[in-house]
């Protein structure tokens, strides 16, 4: 069976609904019965019975309607079940909003006595922590319930983006220079300019899409100039120096994990605009440009099966302890995965992080290299997950992005090196595989870094009170081409909408640059894995083991890697250099030049 077994979590839609219905009309109306109460320790215990089983239950409601809403986005019936959830959420933060000044009131030395004579409640430690932490930025009661009103109007930056990019944004068509006509969408450019032997049509595919950039430039610009507004607006009212601020206090994430990334990133990009340099030499093109990023050195039509991929991973964690590799075989289990594309369903690929659930995997599986990876690095997802659910309380197994993607990435360089060293390998699987690794660092550690650096830049530019539009956002990221890749992208005609073809800027605000910093850690922890072996393993798998236990930052250096220190990340731009000279080597070989 290579489809979801969703029955695991609900039976049927019968039974989803009925949990629905009782957690909405039961459940939540409970919340706000504690208000003016949490300073009596029963009924402190009594609302963190709530809150947790509050928890574990929505969350596995979320889970359900978003997976069967992934498997057919075109079911208005599964979309209609996701919009009752997520009203859900509103309605629990809505009751909820008295808390956390009424919690705070109560002081740190209340919370330390009360964990220690109720010891059922200590899962709940961590939370307060925070809370504390960012005490200074939490307003009075009556101030929180009037911000709940405006949660829904946070996301509406992101709402209109997507309608704007998805919604209304059909695909458009393409005539090629042998009068072919293709039809061009977001899901399908890229691999068009990949097997695209013509420079022209290239120029012509890119232009089709990023053409609509153009075209509604000007809300574009107000689009991202909202999103920004809502932030300083939040900023202000809750007290932050800055809208980076706010973003990383929540998490006790230091400005330095910030701000290091991005020198180290920009000082340092010699070995990409090496890398630019033999792309414009061995593809060979007149000129490289940033739209032929997917085109390969040399071609493989080898395909691999779900099979096949599963045992290639299954082979390259052998070296790792039997416990590591039973939760791969578990992860991977038949009603866990969800494997190949059809009709309606979601695109991408991803991993469910959900407390004391079985994660499960969704892949658009079609044989491809890539398609291997992308097996692996799902996988890594879902065994952090079970290491979290089985070492840690309910409200502490839940890990934050910053960490997530270590798991997951730790997996794909370790897989990189199982593949490249097989005795089956020739030549150009050879080459293909570098380059992965290498496209893997360029955009997952450099991209991503200058769009958390363009992000920092806007949200500069809205604090000390400047105007945003498009104008504004197009010059900075012209600027941050030129700093990181030493291309001038006006050259390329619509290239500077870039920043407006990322939805994760509209969406999850100061969200990529973690990217940069969890590939940038896993590719610490496996080299000293591959230095250092099973001592060096086992802290590696305590991080996994800590899930949302502690703040991520801490959780990292504790498991050996400091993300505030810049030899940390040179680890990524070393590599990089390595893997190009590499690279440089076998393609002489190849092409004799």
């Amino acid at each position: 069976m290579n489809t979801w077994d969703l029955t695991t979590l609900f039976k049927d839609e019968e039974q989803f609904n009925k949990e629905l219905e009782d957690v909405s009309k039961n459940l939540v109306p409970q919340i706000s019965t504690f208000k003016g109460k949490l300073g009596d320790e029963k009924e402190l215990g009594n609302y963190f019975k709530l809150e947790r089983e509050l928890t574990i239950r929505i969350s596995k409601l979320g889970n359900y309607a978003s997976m069967k809403s992934d498997l057919d986005k075109r079911d208005m019936k599964n979309a209609s079940a996701l919009a009752k959830v997520d009203k859900l959420y509103n309605d629990v933060n809505e009751a909820d909003s008295f808390s956390s000044p009424e919690l705070i009131g109560l002081g740190k030395e209340y919370f330390a006595k009360f964990f220690e004579k109720n010891p059922e409640f200590k899962d709940f430690d961590y939370i307060i922590e925070k809370m504390f932490l960012n005490q200074a930025h939490v307003l009075s009661s009556d101030k929180e319930e009037l911000l709940s009103y405006f949660g829904p109007i946070y996301g509406k930056g992101g709402d209109l983006y997507s309608a704007l990019s998805v919604a209304d944004n059909k695909p458009r068509e393409a005539t090629l220079k042998n009068g072919e006509k293709v039809k061009v969408t977001q899901g399908n450019w890229l691999n068009l300019i990949a097997h695209s032997e013509e420079a022209e049509d290239r120029k012509t595919i890119f232009e089709t899409l990023y053409s609509y950039y153009d075209e509604h430039k000007t809300i574009y610009g107000e689009i991202y100039n909202d999103v920004v507004q809502t932030q300083l607006a939040n900023m202000k009212a809750r007290g932050y120096k800055s809208i980076l601020e706010m973003h990383l206090a929540g998490n006790k994430i230091p400005t330095d994990v910030f701000f290091t990334l991005v020198k180290v990133a920009k000082e340092k990009s010699a070995p990409l605009k090496k890398y630019i340099k033999l792309r414009e030499k061995y593809l060979p093109l007149e000129k490289y440009h940033t739209y032929e990023r997917t085109m390969q050195f040399t071609s493989s039509s080898k395909k691999y099966s779900y099979q096949e991929a599963k045992e290639f991973f299954f082979d390259s964690i052998k070296k790792f302890p039997l416990d590591f590799q039973n939760k791969a075989h578990e992860v991977l289990k038949e009603g866990y995965v969800d494997v190949y594309e059809h009709e309606g369903k979601r695109s991408g690929a991803y991993s469910t992080n959900s407390i004391g659930l079985h994660p499960f995997i969704l892949l658009n599986f079609q044989g491809t290299l890539d398609d291997c990876f992308t097996l692996a690095h799902e996988s890594g997802h879902s065994i952090h997950t079970l290491y979290a659910n089985e070492y840690q309380e309910p409200m502490k197994a839940d890990y934050t992005i910053f960490v997530a993607e270590i798991a997951s990435t730790f997996n794909e360089h370790n897989l990189l090196d199982y593949m490249v060293n097989r005795d089956d390998i020739d030549l150009d699987q050879k080459i293909m595989l570098l380059q992965k690794s290498i496209d893997e660092i360029c955009s997952t550690f450099y991209r991503q870094t200058v769009f958390g650096d363009y992000e920092y830049q806007i949200a500069t530019k809205g604090e000390q009170g400047e105007p945003i539009n498009y104008e504004v956002c197009n010059n900075v990221i012209v600027d941050l081409y030129k700093q990181y890749y030493g291309m001038d992208i006006t050259e390329e005609k619509y290239k500077c909408y870039a920043w407006a073809y990322i939805p994760h800027l509209f969406y999850t605000p100061f969200y990529v640059y973690q990217y940069s910093t969890s590939f940038t850690a896993s590719m610490e922890f496996y080299k000293r894995v591959k230095e250092g072996g099973e001592k060096e393993f086992e802290k590696y798998l305590s991080l996994l083991k800590m899930g949302g236990s502690d703040f991520p930052v801490d959780e990292v250096k504790k498991a050996g890697v400091d993300l505030t220190a810049e030899e940390t990340y040179e680890s990524v731009t070393n590599r990089m250099e390595e893997l190009v000279d590499e690279l440089e080597v076998l393609l002489k070989e190849k092409f004799g030049k």
